[in-house]
């Protein structure tokens, strides 16, 4: 499995406190099954992100990591905050915040007061060649009472990704009941830990990947736990996905009587 999403480096943000702490985090990956993490710090007001530190301590714990023979291979990224400054930096310079470079980005919206036009900021980002993935929503206050905020945005071609913990529970009844809201209708692209410490907010994907893959099937427990975030890793295409359902409905061509009518009823 590969985890594009962890708070893996030690002293950058509210992740690792320590490299101890970090080598703790990706042995317990590794047991769970997990082969390529994506060290993800914050970019926000509080924490800076700054890539030629990341990159070193990266070098430096993939270092460690082989010497233990930790079998994890390392890649560099970004927990996005939509603050101005960094929307404009990344619109000029695309590869700062992008995993490993290459175009897919960690995106984290305000818990309170999304703004209206963050559909047409996910498009400026699209336009500058970066591939919108929106972390976590199933844990976003505003969007757990207001699902439909996400349509316009998945209908653009923005990315979502699920929270391992709140597939099984630990992150809540109603994060829980939005990830499986959000996985039946097939709107998730992918699952990662958002690991902090080994703890509260463990690196474990294996247990959720059980529960999709039961839930609603093997092959799309696969996606969202390799093939989409290898493809990510890597900066491939993703591969083709499921059909979303509950999305693109209203668009569907009427029948000549709906149209006379103004009625219109789903044809499940």
């Amino acid at each position: 499995m590969i985890d594009i999403h962890h708070h893996l480096l030690w002293g950058m943000d509210d992740g690792a406190s320590n490299v101890e702490a970090s080598i703790e985090m990706a042995k317990v990956a590794a047991a769970d099954g997990i082969s390529h993490i994506v060290c993800s710090p914050h970019a926000n007001s509080r924490y800076a992100y700054e890539p030629r530190v990341i990159a070193e301590k990266i070098a430096e714990l993939q270092r460690l990591l082989d010497r233990e023979a930790i079998t994890v291979k390392l890649g560099r990224g970004c927990d996005f905050h939509m603050s101005y400054e960094n929307i404009q930096e990344a619109k000029l310079d695309p590869a700062k915040f992008s995993i490993n470079g290459l175009g897919y980005l960690l995106v984290e919206i305000p818990d309170y007061g999304i703004s209206r036009g963050l559909t047409d900021i996910f498009y400026q980002l699209q336009l500058a060649g970066l591939t919108p993935i929106l972390t976590h929503p199933e844990r976003n206050p505003t969007l757990q009472s207001d699902q439909p905020r996400m349509m316009d945005w998945l209908r653009g071609g923005v990315l979502v990704q699920v929270t391992a913990g709140s597939v099984v529970g630990r992150m809540g009844r109603h994060a829980e009941r939005m990830a499986h809201d959000l996985l039946a209708n097939r709107w998730v692209h992918f699952l990662a830990t958002d690991a902090h410490n080994t703890t509260s907010r463990p690196p474990k994907m294996h247990e959720a990947f059980d529960v999709v893959a039961k839930k609603y099937g093997p092959d799309y427990a696969h996606l969202l736990c390799v093939s989409n975030p290898l493809a990510a890793f890597m900066g491939k295409p993703l591969q083709s996905q499921p059909e979303p359902l509950n999305l693109y409905e209203q668009f569907k061509e009427k029948s000549w009587w709906q149209r006379v009518t103004g009625q219109y009823f789903s044809r499940d």
